[in-house]
């Protein structure tokens, strides 16, 4: 399959190594010896060890901000500024769910028991959602990123990601579908309800969950004592309004920093194989900025470094960029880096021209280039 210029997306074809801005065959051995190298030279750097009281540090910082916004709740009582604190608690409880995302990939102990059972309180007691259904989700998503029918990131429903194997659609879902680009952050603030909804239907389900007694205890607990809190302080309407504020900004910033990492990045056919490197390497993009875009993105914005290394401790991601980017500039690796705003306008532009090719594929330019080219 061809390459489709749209904001910076592609296409791979099958069997093929993405190298730059072409497409070249190169055997897997030398792939593997060239992460092999590099892997070498990140880990003679020390920049593999743990970094536990770092994240002690974090984690005892936010426990305390989130008990003082707890005893703030009560005296406030009856004011419209619990609204501000909805939205504080919506960015503090997005800096829990980074935590939680770092100790599930390994980052935080040796011990994997010890880093399920941190993302088990972050995730599912201190936030409220599932980490077995998350865990389940986004480790196919580092498996094989922006791969059709292998990345649960790029088949969603609502919003089209790509056009490939569906059926053109009519009438309100295609007026919504070549808008889609401009909807996408409206959109997010349905986001916060739809990860614990999500969570709550996968646990109390039959999806793929380890601890299922646990994750269902500290849910319940986390959920319930959350809502009677809420509804025994605040009068019914201001308590909506609370919810609704702080689920729509909890769901806002979870997509506003998770979307610039993959979407409008390459896309990958069903049947592509393609060497980790170039796979982890060229499926994301970087956000540039300085310390606050790192602490406002968890360290999300070192994408292609988490990729390469998911259990590398967030404090050294920034130390070893230079690094990967020296070393895949050496090899003629393209590596993508934008500025947060570059990044949104890109994710922008690419949703609205998928959504016109999802609307009518038979006549939007983009799926007649593609078409063409094969």
């Amino acid at each position: 399959m061809a390459v489709a210029a749209a904001a910076g997306s592609s296409h791979l074809p099958s069997g093929a190594t993405a190298r730059g801005a072409g497409v070249v065959e190169a055997p897997r051995e030398r792939q593997v010896s060239e992460f092999t190298a590099l892997a070498r030279t990140v880990s003679d750097a020390g920049l593999m060890r743990r970094r536990q009281g770092w994240y002690w540090t974090r984690f005892g910082v936010l426990t305390g901000i989130l008990v003082a916004m707890g005893v703030a709740f009560v005296l406030i009582g009856h004011s419209w500024w619990q609204l501000a604190l909805a939205a504080g608690l919506a960015l503090v409880l997005g800096q829990v769910m980074f935590l939680g995302h770092d100790a599930a990939h390994r980052q935080i102990f040796a011990s994997g028991r010890w880093n399920d059972w941190a993302s088990l309180v972050l995730a599912n007691l201190f936030a409220g959602m599932s980490y077995g259904w998350w865990q389940h989700k986004h480790s196919k998503h580092h498996a094989k990123p922006n791969q059709i029918g292998a990345d649960p990131d790029i088949s969603g429903e609502v919003i089209v990601f790509h056009t490939d194997g569906r059926v053109a659609r009519t009438g309100l879902k295609a007026w919504l579908s070549q808008r889609q680009g401009w909807l996408f952050f409206p959109l997010l603030l349905l986001e916060g309800l739809n990860l614990h909804v999500s969570g709550v239907k996968t646990i109390f389900g039959r999806g793929p969950v380890k601890r299922r007694p646990v994750e269902i205890a500290f849910v319940t607990l986390r959920l319930g004592g959350y809502l009677t809190a809420i509804f025994l302080v605040l009068p019914v309407g201001m308590a909506f309004a609370f919810l609704g504020v702080q689920l729509g900004l909890f769901g806002l910033y979870m997509g506003a920093v998770f979307a610039p990492n993959h979407k409008g990045m390459p896309i990958v056919p069903r049947d592509s194989r393609i060497d980790f490197l170039s796979r982890q390497v060229l499926m994301s993009r970087n956000v540039k900025g300085g310390r606050f875009t790192d602490w406002f993105t968890g360290g999300l914005n070192y994408q292609v470094e988490h990729h390469l290394f998911p259990s590398m401790a967030r404090p050294h991601l920034r130390r070893v960029q230079p690094i990967v980017r020296e070393f895949c500039r050496s090899r003629g690796i393209r590596y993508t880096e934008t500025s947060l705003m570059e990044s949104y306008g890109i994710v922008i532009r690419y949703l609205n021209e998928v959504g016109l090719a999802a609307r009518d594929p038979f006549q939007c330019p983009l799926t007649a280039e593609l078409r063409s080219a094969r």
